[in-house]
């Protein structure tokens, strides 16, 4: 791409709140193929969308608002994002964003099973992999330790948004990553009800990621249960 992308008229959008490896990308992917619910991405992580798809993407926070107010807008007005918790540490002090973005809403995506999500992340972090299709640049191998530490990871960045909420009286729409996969109309008609359009349909085709998951990480599951089990331990976060 050549980092120019159409202005609209935008009236409204959604964040969707999460943290890594809970089927953002599948979610955000059919979502912008609608063509109605804007084209969520990560716009305050500058290295990805320059990997990605836009190699002069800006590192200026108030530029990233323009892009997401442009490059993750629809026609009809809609635009959207993704972002993690973590992610706001390298924001916050620098824009307040969410006075920034015209008739906020939010979206909060989470996966119930938090162990085969700290799988999922130890392996990307290892191998380079984030996406179905991307090139590898590591060999995943079992690590217990490392997979502790992304559980930790991932019940802190939700328990993260659970406190900005509840600080903020607000009410996100929440989606659950079984649930999408198994009725990928219900989330979307779920996103359009919360900025008011009428429901979208999805356009399959559109979509490039896969399910990752494989009988390797069942069996670091079982592994790491059989090592790190103990019913007599309540972890420190």
């Amino acid at each position: 791409m050549n980092g120019h992308h159409k202005s609209y008229p935008v009236h409204r959008g959604y964040a969707i709140c999460t943290a890594p490896r809970s089927g953002s990308n599948f979610l955000c992917q059919i979502l912008a193929s609608t063509g109605q619910l804007g084209r969520p991405l990560e716009y305050f992580n500058e290295g990805g969308r320059r990997h990605f798809d836009d190699p002069d993407y800006p590192s200026d926070r108030q530029a990233q608002i323009e892009k997401i107010l442009t490059m993750g807008a629809t026609p009809n007005g809609i635009y959207a994002l993704k972002i993690f918790a973590y992610q706001h540490d390298a924001i916050e002090g620098h824009i307040r964003w969410a006075d920034a973005l015209p008739g906020l809403r939010f979206v909060v995506l989470q996966r119930r099973d938090l162990l085969g999500q700290a799988i999922s992340w130890s392996r990307s972090l290892q191998t380079g992999q984030y996406r179905h299709g991307q090139a590898s640049t590591g060999t995943a191998h079992y690590d217990a330790g490392q997979i502790a530490e992304c559980l930790k990871r991932v019940a802190t960045e939700y328990a993260r948004w659970d406190v900005f909420f509840a600080r903020n009286g607000a009410q996100p729409l929440r989606l659950y990553y079984e649930d999408l996969t198994a009725n990928v109309a219900s989330a979307v008609a779920d996103i359009a009800a919360l900025v008011g359009v009428p429901p979208p349909a999805a356009d399959p085709d559109f979509v490039t990621v896969r399910i990752q998951r494989d009988e390797e990480s069942d069996a670091w599951r079982r592994r790491f249960i059989a090592e790190r089990g103990d019913l007599n331990i309540v972890e420190k976060l």
